[in-house]
């Protein structure tokens, strides 16, 4: 071998030996320390070294160095980078290739030295800087579930408040949530918004607070006027709601405000139409109505499932978003499931004036 490789193969601290059969090596270049220290033998140029076992990494990538050597077509093959302990204790990072070059059998073991120290020094501080960030990203949720919680409660007491005046039940607000939450899903909405609608929807009602005590508790349909006075609660609610920038509290607004308007047009409080109705308001719309079916209150029997689901569909198109009641009439054994999970004690409520299709 020409001086000049010698010399090339010295600097770039690598060794190149020539087997001879599955045993046995010839060392091609002149031996090095690290090499000598790994090897003992191998500080005498030519001669014959048997390097199965003096590395278990080693002895794993002759398995397939074989392959490389049987067939002079093959590509050259790297072991990629091992770590040794030398007679010092010290640690060292080698490479090896195996190489068919003309028929010759050829194993260049490298020391990668500074370059590797400084790719694992790379991956080092790369590795901290992944566990830094999943350390904030933790610390993020951990504190976005503590405002969650919180907003959660604001709601829960908000409700409460309404709960004083109006008979609805608790089963059925939650039950609301938990049906849009489930909606909401199946529509592709990120997690953080379905959690948003599970606490916002059940406050569609939140304005019948303001809804005077003769009107709102009344046993039996309302007259044209009190129907018009109900009908405030939306707008009541909305403005209760209003002027928060919290993204809960800002769709809670939307859905109070715009649940009972129409798809076609023709709901209330201002007549939105289609898409201008905010999504969330046209699944608590869906999911309400359902919910006020298929249970008993003091003005009406409970409505079998089946029968609910006619007059839900004979609406679709006009009441509701007809592709967000397809996606609850796919989810119905969710909603069932929902529904059994979370039962009523007893019924009560208010006139469900705000259907009087069903009526």
């Amino acid at each position: 071998m020409p001086d000049t490789l010698f010399s090339l193969y010295s600097t770039l601290q690598t060794v190149v030996l020539e087997r001879q059969d599955d045993t046995r090596f010839i060392l091609l270049t002149e031996s090095t320390p690290w090499f000598c220290d790994l090897l003992p033998k191998a500080c005498v140029a030519r001669e014959t070294l048997v390097l199965q076992g003096i590395s278990p990494f080693l002895d794993n990538f002759f398995f397939d160095a074989n392959e490389v050597w049987s067939d002079q077509n093959a590509e050259p093959l790297c072991s990629g980078p091992w770590v040794e302990v030398n007679s010092e204790g010290m640690e060292i990072a080698l490479q090896a290739d195996a190489i068919n070059q003309a028929g010759k059998c050829l194993l260049l073991i490298q020391k990668l030295g500074q370059s590797y120290e400084h790719q694992v020094n790379i991956l080092q501080a790369a590795r901290q800087n992944l566990l830094t960030r999943e350390h904030l990203e933790a610390e993020i949720h951990k504190r976005t579930e503590q405002i969650r919680l919180r907003e959660e409660e604001i709601a829960m007491r908000l409700l409460a408040a309404s709960g004083v005046r109006d008979e609805e039940t608790g089963a059925h607000v939650r039950r609301i949530g938990m049906y849009s939450a489930a909606i909401a899903d199946s529509l592709g909405w990120d997690q953080l918004n379905i959690d948003e609608i599970r606490v916002a929807a059940p406050m569609h009602d939140i304005g019948k607070i303001g809804i005077p005590d003769n009107i709102l508790l009344k046993p039996a349909k309302l007259t044209s006027e009190e129907y018009s006075i109900m009908q405030g609660h939306a707008e009541i609610g909305a403005n209760m709601l209003d002027g928060s920038d919290i993204p809960l509290l800002i769709m809670a607004r939307d859905i109070a405000y715009c649940h009972h308007e129409r798809w076609d047009g023709r709901g209330y409080p201002r007549g939105l139409a289609g898409s201008d109705i905010p999504e969330s308001a046209r699944i608590v719309a869906i999911a309400d109505v359902y919910d006020a079916l298929v249970h008993q209150r003091i003005y009406k029997p409970a409505f079998p499932e089946a029968h609910a689901i006619e007059l839900m569909t004979n609406q679709s198109g006009s009441y509701f978003d007809p592709d967000i009641f397809s996606v609850f009439i796919e989810l119905l054994p969710e909603i069932r499931r929902i529904r059994e999970e979370i039962r009523e004690n007893a019924y009560s409520g208010t006139p469900d004036d705000h259907y009087p299709y069903v009526l």
